[in-house]
């Protein structure tokens, strides 16, 4: 073969590889993972779901390695990368929803506005179980009734309107009720959030008594006998190995759940850890 034979050649071969390894589109949004980097953490940075992230990558599972590039999704990209059928109502008050891949009645409610409680009153589910594809009624949040259970309670409320009493003492105090899956946030006699949990399963129950916040991390790896989770989020240490932290693992909350640790909702992990501080109490009652 002559020099411009082999040269000509070599030319096409190299175009063609670029061809087939095309770079991801100047106009899509990217990150190099750092170490010590999460899932969550990156999702939380570019103001997208962590499922998107997951879509948008073919990631499966949370298994990301320092170096890698991701695609951040934004806009109708997000869109496309977690959805494939548009809701048939999107508006926040009322009407109905379709559910897409990645969703969780949580999540839901947080787009329409409305508490978990009324999702599941209107649509007659027990439980969190929902499937892809299934129509869900989204009440409208004006004909929610004040006496509905919410997910969280954005203003102060007084205790009077609530049957479980603020635990002794003054300031800013959680309290774990373990028959009722549910934490209270109180700043002296006022309640100022609830939320449901999930607790110890009966094999590894959480402890009970009177603790104080000693150890914070924003993110953090926990390893036991059965699980290796990554980037559990907003942990905060009470008591030896029990804390409070979020979850992206499962969304029955309401329900005993972990290793013995207070299971709460990712964006309710968030506001306890930004409210508190070291030595806040924790009281875990039956």
């Amino acid at each position: 073969m002559n020099p411009i034979t082999r040269l000509t050649l070599s030319f096409v071969l190299a175009t063609g590889f670029l061809l087939w390894a095309a770079p991801v589109r100047a106009d899509t949004a990217t990150h190099v993972i750092q170490p010590g980097e999460t899932l969550f953490r990156i999702a939380l940075n570019h103001g997208v779901t962590v499922d998107a992230l997951r879509a948008a990558n073919g990631i499966l599972g949370n298994t990301i390695y320092a170096g890698q590039t991701l695609i951040i999704p934004t806009g109708t990209t997000t869109t496309a990368a977690v959805s494939t059928n548009a809701p048939a109502s999107t508006s926040a008050t009322g009407g109905t929803h379709t559910v897409q891949r990645g969703e969780n009645l949580f999540r839901i409610s947080l787009k329409y506005g409305v508490s978990v409680a009324a999702i599941q009153t209107a649509n007659g589910i027990t439980g969190n179980t929902i499937y892809v594809g299934q129509q869900l009624i989204i009440p409208n949040s004006s004909n929610v009734e004040a006496a509905t259970v919410t997910e969280t309670v954005p203003h102060p409320v007084s205790v009077a309107s609530t049957t479980t009493a603020p635990p002794p003492g003054a300031g800013k105090r959680f309290l774990v009720d373990l028959s009722e899956q549910r934490l209270y946030a109180f700043e002296d006699n006022t309640l100022v959030r609830t939320t449901l949990v999930s607790t110890g399963l009966p094999a590894t129950p959480t402890v009970t008594g009177t603790f104080y916040i000693y150890l914070r991390y924003p993110s953090q790896r926990m390893r036991g006998p059965g699980y290796d989770l990554p980037g559990v989020p907003y942990v905060q240490y009470f008591y030896k190995g029990y804390g409070l932290h979020g979850t992206y693992w499962h969304n029955n909350f309401g329900q005993p759940m972990s290793h013995g640790c207070v299971n709460m909702p990712t964006p309710e992990a968030e506001w306890a850890y930004n409210w508190a501080g070291i030595d806040t109490p924790v009281i875990v009652q039956q």
